[in-house]
Formats: structure tokens, sequence, C-alpha cells
């Protein structure tokens, strides 16, 4: 029953643990360039995003952290920590599964490397959403509201009568967390690694191929294939064997991230102008001299753009786009994508005049290119880099469920 009553009531905190998660991870990364949002277009990007690889996020590093999580919530769990004290315990087993990490062959990826027990992120926060999303924590509501609501689900499971089997006389018996999760190594958080074993491997896979079938992610885990080390996911070697519908997201997520490129660079260039810094205004000059070559190669695709469909694909992602970022968005790609005109923008006064108010309608007062104290804080690229979708983080997700599942190959 409480189960039941927890799903309908606490649904909406999924969606708003989803930008709740998204708001940190912005200012958690705001000194990365690559994941910027300058100009306000992250919910579009985030669009595809979340269509091709599900449950993933920029500051997401190695596969097993969707393991380590739920194993040290359910020790913790099957101990009855109490609400008033399980967030304190979870974070101390989580500063162990850091050290023990830390001294594993392959430390890449370890949160809290350098802050040690001071870290303020932990990986289970950043995993929390896509937990969920995977459908290996079933609890629907935020982690705090996990954190606060145990005392209750462990009075619940007290009243439940049970069977001489031990299951519930009313029903399936309330869980958290999926009850396929493998078993935790008996000393995990004493001597670990980011190795996944073939049967974590298999789990992992088929949680991704129930919860996010037809997506990139899911195509790319179940036909195992060499994934490459290409910096986006169009480039992947195997991308014409991709069903259809993955073809087309890809299609028009590149279309979009390698036109709106130029007006990141162009963002970046009048930056530079503003400081009067000589190297970075030729450097900014000369890359958007080959973004618009890169166009010009892509002019038959980009010719044959239908942006009315990249709308409708962004819309059923469920992103809820503002008018005036719609506006801006076209307004560029108006401008990008007219003969000829990608070879004048460095110069081109009407894309300058679209930035310039595109900055100052975002960031009104703190607009750089009328501030000049914001100006001074910025360090040389501010949201410079083409937009990839996640594709870096991903990709090492992905490749360690492969090479788990490559042990089962090997008979191991």
């Amino acid at each position: 029953m409480l189960g039941h009553v927890m799903s309908s009531s606490f649904t909406w905190l999924d969606y708003s643990e989803r930008d709740r998660r998204r708001m940190l991870d912005v200012v958690d990364l705001f000194r990365e360039k690559e994941t910027r949002d300058e100009l306000g277009i992250g919910v579009v990007r985030d669009a595809f995003a979340d269509m091709l690889f599900p449950g993933t996020s920029t500051i997401q590093t190695r596969a097993r952290y969707f393991l380590f999580i739920p194993w040290i919530y359910r020790d913790l769990e099957r101990r009855r920590i109490g609400s008033a004290q399980v967030a304190a315990e979870a974070r101390k087993r989580e500063i162990y599964l850091t050290k023990a990490l830390i001294g594993s062959e392959d430390d890449s990826g370890v949160f809290g490397k350098q802050a040690g027990a001071s870290l303020k992120r932990l990986p289970s926060s950043v995993y929390w959403q896509g937990l969920g999303t995977w459908g290996i924590r079933l609890f629907p509501g935020s982690q705090d509201q996990y954190h606060r609501t145990l005392h209750v689900f462990y009075a619940s499971i007290g009243r439940r009568q049970l069977t001489d089997d031990g299951e519930p006389v009313d029903g399936p018996l309330t869980r958290n967390w999926h009850a396929g999760l493998p078993s935790a190594p008996a000393d995990f958080m004493k001597s670990s690694s980011f190795k996944l074993t073939t049967g974590e491997a298999e789990y992992l896979r088929e949680r991704i191929m129930t919860s996010a079938p037809d997506t990139m992610l899911a195509y790319l885990v179940d036909q195992r294939q060499v994934l490459g080390t290409p910096d986006f996911p169009w480039l992947y070697p195997g991308s014409g064997t991709l069903p259809a519908r993955i073809r087309e997201q890809l299609f028009h997520a590149r279309n979009f991230s390698e036109a709106m490129h130029g007006a990141a660079l162009l963002y970046n260039l009048m930056l530079s102008e503003a400081r009067g810094v000589e190297e970075l205004k030729s450097s900014y000059r000369e890359r958007l001299t080959e973004w618009a070559s890169s166009l010009e190669e892509r002019a038959a695709a980009l010719e044959n753009w239908d942006r009315a469909e990249f709308w409708e694909i962004v819309i059923r992602g469920e992103a809820r786009v503002a008018h005036p970022t719609r506006a801006f968005v076209d307004a560029w790609l108006d401008l990008a994508l007219a003969p000829g005109v990608a070879a004048s923008m460095p110069d081109n006064e009407a894309a300058r005049r679209l930035i310039e108010d595109r900055e100052l309608a975002l960031k009104r007062g703190l607009a750089r290119l009328h501030n000049r104290s914001a100006l001074e804080l910025w360090g040389g690229a501010a949201g410079a880099e083409q937009l990839w979708y996640r594709w870096s983080n991903a990709r090492v997700i992905i490749a360690d469920i492969l090479a788990g599942l490559e042990e089962e190959g090997h008979g191991a």
C-alpha cells in the first residue's frame, strides 16, 4: 500500500530532481569550456543528449558507480539505519569507497581523488537521477526525500503479514532498489576497482535495454561493437548501421551542433575584442574561418535540413524551449546557413547584434559585453567548444560495460 501511495504522490519529484541535478551539474562544471551554456541553448542540447544517452550526465565517470551506490544503500537498509543517520553513514561509505578505488590499478574517474574526505559532490548525488532512469532505483523521489522517509519505509515493512514462504500476504514487497541487483562483493569498500564482472555487465546491459530501448545507448551496449575514440557520436565507426530513428536523431543533433558552434565562436571573438587580446582575436577569427569551411563541406545536408522536423523532435523529447530561445536559434540558423554568409561571420553586423542582444537578454546587468567587471572574469573561452551531447561520458560508461561483457566471450 505504501509503495502505491508513494509512487502516485512523488511522481513529480522525478522531474524536479532532474532539473535540480542539471542545475548542480552546471554549477560544478562552470569552468569547463565544453559544458558552459553561455547563449542559453542548453535545453536543446540536453534534449538530444537525453534521447541518445538517457541516464547519463556530464559528470558521471565510470559504469560501476551505477552498482556501488545501490550496494551502499541496500546495506544501510539491511542494517535499518534510520532517516536521521543515513546521509552521514552513506557519506562515510562513499569516502571509504573512494580510498579503495584510489588504491586500484585503474583510478581514472574516481570521485574525490584530490578532495578526499572533504569531497562535497558525492557520487550518489551525481548518479541518483541515472539510477532512476535505468530502473535500478525504484524509489521515485529525490535523494533527500529518500533519506527523510526511510523510517516510514522500515515501518511499512514491519507491519506486513508474511506467508510461510516469507512473502507479504497483501502483495509484492515494497522495494527501493531493483530486485535483480547483483550481490555486492563482501569487501568492495576496502578493496575495489571499476572492472565489471560479467554478471554485473550483463545486469547493466539488461537495465539499459529494458529502460531505454531504441536509444543509441541501448544499441551500443547490445551490439557490442568497437566504439573507437571519435569526438562526436555521429563519427562512431558503425553509425551507418544504426537504426533509422537513431540516425535521424544524430542527423539533427549534428546539424544543430555544427551550425550553432559558430555562434559560440563569434561570442568569444567579440569578448576577445572587448578585452583587446590580440592573440585570442586572431585565434577566434581563424576558428570561425575553419567553421565556415566545415559548413561548406556539409552544404548539401544543411540545405536539405528540415528544421520543422528538427523542432518536432526536440519537443517530442520533452524539452521546454522558451520562445526567445527558439527565436534566437532560428535567427542564427537563418543567418549562418544562408549562402555565402558563414564566411563573412566574423564581421557580420547582423550576427553580432544577435549575439549581443542574446547575451543581454540572458544576463542583463552581468552581460560581459556591457559590464567591464564581468568581462574581466572571462578566462579566454566561454562555451567555445562544439556540442557533443555527453558522448565523452557515455562512451566511457559503454566501454566499461562492453569490457565486462567481453569477459563472457573469453569464458571468464
